[in-house]
């Protein structure tokens, strides 16, 4: 059992997400960055669906109540056990009694925090990623239990030495040509490629708003299926990248997708950062 003393700014349970639901209008959800995600749950033998504790920014504080052991990776929100710095991307030994914090934020944006056997929260059409709507909670609340296989001891099964690729400080966003991408006037098109973009205040679990406009001069479209990573155009001319939350269809013209890697990549990013896409 782990009880949450802090909650930070925002944590919440993910796995690889709510799949096969998509027709019923069910977001993918899971984790933003499912690289980061993966690496912390390899370090212990976890099944790469295991649930994840996804930390924003601002980390929470864990109370463990039995020994286990945990990994975390992704951003560096300096983490700490009874209050001594430990490393990321590293099997680390829990015992009953000990509390994990965490402090400064020093890269990145998003940290996942997994554990032994992984979390066993609430499971919701076969994911035990939380989202407003579908599951109880969306978020950690203080006091919160969680609920983890306490007969599972040690490191979890070792493995090699695995080489971390740190992105967090790259600006480049491998992108596709959406389906209206061609609608676009060629000097558009250059512009989305040549022109640096700043991720604005408005960036969240399901999307992420860019400041700079492009001129939209395109007619609307019929509403259609979206997925994470699509790059929508408003009337307006505001560039929306939508993320793991996202709707299911939508009716803005979709004018790039982002690669996989590009997603996450762009989860590590915050208000501020600049990105550029790199049409591939």
């Amino acid at each position: 059992m782990i009880r949450v003393l802090k909650t930070g700014l925002y944590s919440s349970i993910q796995d690889l997400g709510r799949h096969g639901y998509q027709d019923y209008g069910v977001p993918y959800s899971g984790v933003m960055d499912i690289y980061s995600a993966s690496i912390a749950n390899i370090q212990l033998g976890n099944d790469a669906h295991a649930a994840v504790i996804e930390i924003t920014m601002t980390g929470p504080t864990l109370e463990f109540s039995c020994e286990t052991s945990i990994c975390i990776s992704g951003a560096d929100i300096s983490p700490k056990i009874n209050g001594t710095s430990i490393k990321l991307n590293k099997p680390i030994l829990i015992k009953s009694g000990d509390i994990v914090s965490f402090g400064k934020l020093v890269s990145g944006f998003r940290a996942y925090l997994a554990v032994l056997g992984g979390f066993k929260t609430e499971n919701v059409m076969n994911s035990y990623s939380m989202y407003q709507g579908i599951t109880k909670q969306s978020t950690l609340f203080k006091n919160d239990e969680l609920l983890i296989d306490t007969s599972l001891k040690g490191l979890g099964i070792k493995h090699a030495a695995i080489k971390v690729i740190k992105r967090h400080t790259t600006k480049q966003i491998e992108v596709f040509k959406g389906p209206e991408f061609y609608k676009l006037p060629k000097t558009q098109q250059n512009i989305l490629v040549t022109q640096g973009f700043t991720i604005s205040k408005e960036n969240n679990r399901m999307a992420y708003q860019l400041k700079e406009p492009l001129t939209n001069n395109l007619e609307p479209i019929i509403t259609s299926s979206v997925l994470p990573g699509t790059v929508q155009l408003t009337p307006s001319g505001k560039l929306i990248i939508l993320m793991r939350d996202c709707q299911t269809t939508g009716g803005y013209p979709r004018i790039l997708q982002l690669k996989e890697a590009s997603i996450n990549i762009l989860a590590q990013k915050f208000t501020g950062n600049m990105i550029h896409f790199n049409l591939i």
